[in-house]
């Protein structure tokens, strides 16, 4: 047991994709307004495009910067996933595992009580032990995301066959005793064998979660028993280790607010003009990067829906960006727009004009949606975005745009229906219903505050 009231220090080491660093960063600000130092691990240039940190945490937050080692391949001052295309990120792991010596040496020197860190540092549990710090895994996946990729606990393995192929992955698992839908499309499954293949890093990304999964004392996870309880439940009994849920993490609405942007100020001024819960906000992340063919059948859909639009459009570094449909932009100037620059995501959603969200299903940008009960239309691409949309599609609450199961190719017909659906028919009012009902836990600031109490609880009481 820590003594009462003892302060701790805690050392939080994300993952270089700001997907992962955000919610990092969230979490350490909460855990500073109970009065415990952070320090806040990530390479310079990653450090440097954080937010501002709110001046009352801002003493007990320290940040630290440890330069990312030049591996071959990676470009210069690529040091975060949305800096490189798909196919390079690989490096990025590989120079992250570069990190390991100056991070230990940081460990020695600093002694935290407590790390908590990523999926992708696999050499890290066995030199945080032996320098007598304690460990958890922070999963910014939900519950059933992590449930479905599969058990540590050797007597779960055992009692089951090994995924080893597509059709495998197409159908809940086993290990599953409830029904639910969760899983991947075929189209999906095909995809996931990356996982568990050694990639240009020298370990595959399995290996890496397995190794991390082996080595610590607490799985804490972004997300709440309100919303994942039974999946919460068999996480902690697939792993055999403590899980504790942290809440969803909702940005602050005084920071998002506060914050003077140039771009918002003209983002709203077309937002004002909108009428109420007409607008569809469109954003697909940083990192997706869809088909020429399947960026054009989504722009076609958007079109012929007549729908008023808001699409944030982020163009990937050192990658042949795929363009819009000739004329596509003249053709919808009046009511719609295409923002390339940096859009202020939670401020949008939360403009009364906005009535739906045409989203990858990432599990940050579901969470900031459901603050403001925004309807979603559901088109993932990547890793788990697929079971996230199967998860949402099952409790109502949000609808999947039709696919071919093959090769995921959509067509503009099921883009402009989907998006009719959600957005006007009298038939996916129970949609829109189950969004603004997703209110009430996702806008409760109180309920994941206390998920943020019983999780400083559980650190200050398990030292070691």
């Amino acid at each position: 047991m820590a003594e009462p009231n003892k302060k701790l220090h805690i050392a939080m080491f994300p993952w270089l994709a700001f997907g992962h660093i955000i919610p990092f960063l969230e979490l350490s600000k909460l855990i500073a307004q109970k009065g415990h130092r952070i320090s806040f691990i990530s390479t310079p240039r990653n450090i440097e495009r954080l937010p501002k940190i709110p001046p009352q945490v801002a003493p007990l937050i320290t940040l630290v910067k440890l330069p990312l080692p030049h591996v071959e391949n990676l470009p210069e001052n690529a040091e975060a996933t949305m800096d490189v295309p798909y196919h390079i990120i690989p490096y990025l792991k590989k120079a992250h595992d570069g990190l390991e010596q100056p991070l230990s040496h940081f460990l020695e020197t600093s002694t935290p009580d407590w790390i908590v860190h990523d999926f992708a540092p696999h050499w890290l549990p066995p030199i945080a032990s032996k320098l007598g710090i304690s460990r958890a895994f922070f999963s910014i996946f939900n519950a059933s995301t992590l449930c479905f990729l599969g058990p540590t606990k050797s007597s779960v393995i055992e009692a089951h066959e090994p995924r080893s192929e597509p059709n495998h992955f197409v159908v809940p698992p086993k290990w599953v005793p409830f029904h639910t839908k969760v899983a991947f499309r075929y189209f999906e499954a095909k995809q996931i064998f990356d996982l568990f293949e050694e990639n240009d890093s020298g370990n595959s990304d399995w290996f890496r979660y397995m190794k991390v999964l082996s080595g610590i004392d607490a799985i804490a996870v972004k997300t709440c028993v309100e919303v994942e309880g039974e999946w919460v439940k068999l996480l902690g009994e697939l792993h055999d280790t403590p899980v504790i849920p942290v809440g969803l993490l909702p940005p602050s609405k005084q920071e998002s607010l506060g914050n003077k942007d140039s771009n918002w100020d003209t983002i709203v001024e077309w937002l004002n003009k909108q009428e109420k819960a007409s607008v569809v906000y469109i954003a697909l992340g940083s990192e997706i990067q869809p088909s020429q063919n399947n960026f054009n059948e989504l722009a076609f859909g958007l079109e012929q829906s007549g729908l008023p639009f808001f699409w944030a459009l982020r163009k990937r570094k050192g990658v042949d960006s795929v363009q819009l449909p000739e004329a596509f932009e003249e053709r919808t100037k009046d009511r719609g727009v295409v923002w390339t620059g940096w859009a202020p995501q939670f401020r949008i959603l939360g403009h009364e004009s906005v009535g739906g969200f045409l989203t990858h299903c990432g599990w940050s940008s579901v969470t900031e949606a459901f603050q403001f009960g925004r309807a979603l239309i559901l088109l993932p691409f990547l890793g788990d975005q697929g079971l996230i949309a199967r998860f949402l599609e099952e409790k109502q609450a949000g609808v999947e745009v039709p696919r071919n199961e093959q090769d995921g190719s959509f067509t503009r017909d099921s883009i402009t229906e989907t998006l009719k659906l959600v957005m006007q028919d009298e038939r996916g009012k129970i949609y829109r219903d189950k969004a603004k009902e997703m209110t009430t836990i996702f806008g409760d600031r109180d309920i994941h505050s206390r998920y943020v109490d019983k999780f400083v609880e559980f650190l200050e009481n398990k030292i070691g």
